[in-house]
This record gives C-alpha cells, structure tokens and sequence, in this order.
C-alpha cells in the first residue's frame, strides 16, 4: 500500500511539474521558429510553474507585435524606394546587387529578376562605387544619357557591410529651370515686341489704303518720278506689314512654349496614331514598320503633334538627297520607344538640339524639338536625337511609360 501511494504521488507530481515544463518547452521551441501564434492555457499565477508559462506568453505577444511593426515598416520602407524618382542600387560586401528599385529598372532597361545578383562591374556600376561619395558625373546609361548626381554610403545588413548607391537625374531639373526662365523670356517679348508691331502693323495697312485712295483720284499727267515714288511707298508698307506679321507669327510660336497645357490622358491606338501622321506627310514617303498593337493613356493631339515634329525633321533632312524616312515602335517591359530615322546627312553637332532659338534651317523656328521634349516629359517619358551607327543619318527616340498599357500581336505592314 505504501508502494502503490508512492507511485500515485509521483506520477500526480510528474503530472504536475513535467507537463507545464513541456508546455515551456514547446513554447520556447516555438519562439525559436519565429511562431507568435501559441499561447499556453490554463496557467495560474499562484503556481510558479504557471507563472512561468504566462510570462512567456506576454514575451510572444510583444514579439508578435515588434515583428508586425518591422513587417509593416519594411513594406512601408519598400513602397517609399519604389515611388523616389532616383535610381537606387543596393550591393553586398562582394559587389553583387541585392537591391533595386523602379527608377534603377528603367535606368538600366532591365527587371529587377535580370538585374538581381548581378555583379556591379557587369552593371557597369563599379566606377561609382569608388571615388568621392558624391559626385557629378555625365553619363550615358541605356535607357538615358544626361547630368547625373551620384552619392554613395554604406551600411550592415547582417554584420555585413553594403554599399548604398543613389543615381539622381539632374538633366530634367536643369532642363525644367532652363524651359522656366525661356517661359518667362518669351511672355516679356511677346508682351512687348506685340505691342509695337499692332500699331505698326495698322498704321501701315491704313498708309497704305489711303495712298491707293490717292492714286486712284489723282490726276493722270502728274509726271513719272511721283508714280515711282507712290511705287517705292507701296513696296516699303507692304515690308513692314509683312515683316510685322511674320515676326508676330515667330513669337506667336514661341509663346506656345509657355503655354503647352497639361496632356488629357485617354486611351490611344499607336498604330493608327502613327500611320496618320505618316499620313499628313505630303513631301516624302514615310514608311512605317509594323509593330506590335499597343494602346496608351495619352494625350493623342499633344503626341501627334510631337511626332508630326519628328517626322517633319527627318523629311527635311532628306530633302533632296532621296534618303528613306521610316518610322518604328518597339514595346520594352515597362516603356514603348518610338524612332523616327532618316538617311540624311547627320547631325554636326548635338548640343544646342534643345535650345530655343535654335535651329539650322533657314525656315525654321527652333521650337519644334523642344516642344516635343516638352510633350515628352509631360507624357513621364523622354526624348533623344543621336546620330546613326548603322549608317548615316539621325534617330529620334521617344520613349513613353506603358502604364495601363495594352499589347497584342503585329499588325499587318502599311506604308504611310
């Protein structure tokens, strides 16, 4: 009988104290595995035991709450990297990238699942991650050449060191200052220089109304020298009125630099969009090379009129040379380029495409490729002019976000 109470009470003990400590057991076992979801029941606080086990409850609900926090913190972290305009690179202690954002896919032309593990010098990012951690540079990357800001740090990931590299565009910045101040330029001229010219302008039409009106009721034998002085009088207020009208129509289209409103997105049919203005071109066959049917959200008067701008340069390269004019669209992951290439004589020199004002052709206003930059930019896309590497000739490159976009098979082949 003492045999059998012993027994008794040693498994009722065992009961007692083993079972709770096996509850620890699991629930330390748990914690270890990152699970925060079990809980141990029925514990007293009377008992130390019991005690124990209502302790690690309370440590698993605080872990489960920090891991949430950090959980939301990083997406949150993730949302804020993937919305900055800068491109972002994030590189481990043997150079391979680890990190990508938005902005470094489209600088680079890559996804992040072609990019990722990459080694920086395949990137040919290496030469950033050396030298001053903030620089200027000028850079052609594949998707973008221009002015860039660089600057680069460090930080642990794991004990780990890690190079933090940030790619900022300051060509659109400069770009945006520089339209500001032609903007601004271009209404103080406008106000003033159409002020002058309607009285001109009036004045001279009235001159030379009357002077008809004179002619007319004037007597017929009044001598030779006072018809060609009539003659000489009629020529010059013709001038200033011609002139007056056509530097009202330069500045006319210069003041519409600042005023280009913001685009009216709706959905537009590229391939149609360009044969049309393939289409309106009546001095040079234009041809089109078929491409994959992609709609965007755009605003089709504003990037008609880019592309009419485009192709008008591309004829007037060839003028006379008998070179083709060809127009192409290329869908990429996250963009559509369309080029506009000719075989004309090329581009002597690049650098002042850009600048109002500016233009090497005797007709020309010097607006045209700045105002299709301008409907570019405000499309979020881009535009280039480069000369050709295949032969001679320039490209024009505009590359627009296919956000919302829609692709399905080619078309049939047109010409325009």
């Amino acid at each position: 009988m003492i045999g059998g109470a012993w027994l008794i009470g040693a498994f009722a003990v065992r009961e007692r104290v083993a079972r709770p400590l096996q509850t620890l057991a699991n629930l330390l076992a748990a914690l270890r595995e990152e699970d925060y979801s079990i809980r141990a029941r029925g514990a007293s606080p009377e008992d130390p035991l019991g005690l124990a086990s209502l302790e690690v409850n309370a440590l698993t609900e605080t872990l489960r709450s920090r891991r949430l926090e950090s959980v939301e913190a990083t997406a949150l972290l993730g949302r804020v990297i993937a919305e900055i305009d800068a491109a972002i690179f994030a590189f481990d202690a043997f150079g391979r990238l680890r990190l990508v954002n938005a902005a470094g896919e489209r600088l680079l032309g890559r996804t992040a699942g072609e990019l990722l593990d990459q080694s920086a010098a395949d990137l040919d990012l290496a030469v950033y991650l050396k030298g001053d951690a903030q620089r200027v540079v000028e850079a052609a990357f594949p998707r973008q050449a221009g002015r860039w800001e660089v600057r680069r740090s460090t930080f642990r990931q794991e004990g780990r060191p890690h190079d933090l590299l940030v790619i900022n565009d300051l060509s659109s910045v400069l770009r945006e200052e520089e339209r500001q101040a032609w903007q601004r330029i271009v209404r103080v001229l406008s106000h003033e220089i159409n002020n002058s010219l309607a009285p001109i302008k009036s004045i001279a039409e009235s001159l030379g109304q009357a002077l008809a009106q004179s002619g007319r009721g004037g007597r017929s034998g009044s001598g030779g020298s006072g018809g060609s002085e009539a003659d000489d009088l009629r020529t010059g207020l013709g001038i200033i009125a011609s002139r007056s009208e056509g530097l009202r129509r330069f500045m006319a289209s210069y003041a519409r630099l600042a005023r280009l409103p913001r685009p009216t997105r709706r959905p537009v049919e590229l391939s149609g969009l360009v044969h049309r203005v393939a289409d309106l071109e009546t001095r040079h066959v234009v041809r089109v090379r078929p491409g994959p049917e992609i709609h965007l959200a755009a605003d089709p008067d504003q990037l008609e009129q880019a592309l009419i701008n485009l192709v008008g340069n591309a004829v007037d390269a060839v003028a006379g040379g008998g070179g083709a004019v060809e127009v192409s669209w290329i869908a990429q992951p996250r963009t559509v380029e369309i080029q506009v290439q000719d075989e004309g004589p090329g581009l002597p020199d690049a650098a002042n495409l850009f600048v109002p004002f500016f233009t090497t052709k005797p007709s020309g206003s010097g607006i045209g490729l700045v105002l299709s930059r301008q409907i570019a930019e405000g499309h979020g896309g881009t535009l280039s002019v480069r000369n050709r590497t295949d032969r001679g000739g320039c490209v024009a490159v505009l590359r627009l976000p296919r956000d919302g976009a829609t692709t399905s098979k080619a078309p049939d082949s047109r010409r325009g």
